[in-house]
């Protein structure tokens, strides 16, 4: 449920060190192209690795048509967020301690718009659906693919569009992968209890259909053991979002884009049945209509991502 009395001040949180200094290792400049061009995907800026830093959010005005949508006596949120370690996602500043992301900006922004105060906690990706149940959190805001079979239990409130695709090494004689019987035999790295590790597993048949040896799919928590894995051969190909995978590909050398696989919309998710729902989808219109939308995805490098408008937990894309 809504919290409706003061929130503590949000905690201090501390970023995981070793996986700070591995991504950091990682991140190294060769990216080229316009940030803003349609289909560029997370490239923040060409040969740079700096994590944008631009303030586009504190400027923003209460909307009190918005905010009248929210329940009686709703003054303070508990979010949750999973610090992926790489931009356009969730990741630390270099102080350690301030979060920063594409989705913590629109996060920020929207709450801006409902006047109301955010306490931010840090959980894992897979942790934070179940734990939206029990009211632990209120809300989750982790780039949440909008599916089908997550509608039945959760409610999306739609800000982005990205989904799944697919990176390689350089070296590597993949090509474009339309069909996931051409990763039969391989190994394929991708994040614990996302959309993507769900696809892998829902189709695990289709090699033993074909009479092929079955690919392996490898889970991490952390992004930085993901690119660890396939730039050290343990894997052939990681599986992730279309915008964390181009700004990989635009900051790691070595490594080669495939393409997109399926689209998704990306929402905030809450308990199914919120009423929180219509405030915030009004919210994220009122962003867009205002240009405050655009400047976020602008800083990001993802506005081939770009929504025209919000919706409440739109059936799953087909494509």
């Amino acid at each position: 449920m809504p919290t409706r009395r003061p929130a503590p001040a949000t905690r201090r949180l501390l970023a995981p060190v070793a996986a700070l200094a591995s991504a950091a290792l990682l991140l190294t400049g060769c990216g080229s192209g316009s940030p803003d061009s349609p289909g560029s995907g997370a490239r923040v800026a060409a040969g740079s690795d700096a994590i944008p830093t631009t303030d586009v959010v504190s400027g923003i005005a209460k909307d009190p048509a918005a905010a009248k949508l929210l329940p009686a006596g709703v003054t303070h949120l508990t979010v949750a967020v999973a610090v992926g370690g790489t931009p356009p996602g969730t990741t630390y500043l270099a102080d350690g301690t301030t979060l920063t992301g594409q989705d913590v900006d629109i996060t920020k922004a929207a709450a801006k718009v409902l006047g109301i105060k955010l306490k931010i906690e840090q959980a894992s990706f897979e942790a934070i659906l179940p734990a939206l149940e029990s009211g632990k959190y209120d809300f989750g805001a982790s780039n949440f693919g909008v599916t089908d079979e997550r509608r039945r239990t959760i409610d999306f409130v739609t800000y982005v569009n990205d989904g799944q695709g697919f990176v390689t090494r350089k070296d590597s004689k993949l090509a474009k992968i339309t069909d996931l019987r051409q990763l039969c035999g391989l190994n394929i790295a991708t994040g614990a209890g996302t959309t993507f590790e769900a696809t892998l597993e829902k189709n695990r048949h289709v090699c033993a259909d074909a009479g092929e040896k079955p690919y392996h799919v490898q889970t991490y928590a952390e992004q930085s053991a993901i690119w660890s894995s396939i730039q050290q051969g343990r894997s052939d190909v990681v599986m992730s979002t279309i915008n964390g995978l181009r700004y990989a590909v635009a900051h790691q050398p070595g490594l080669r884009f495939l393409n997109e696989y399926h689209r998704l919309d990306v929402g905030f998710a809450f308990k199914k049945g919120t009423p929180l729902a219509p405030a915030f989808r009004a919210a994220v219109n009122r962003l867009i209509a205002d240009g405050t939308y655009a400047r976020v995805l602008r800083k990001w490098g993802t506005t081939g991502s770009a929504i025209s408008t919000s919706r409440i937990s739109p059936p799953e894309l087909k494509n």
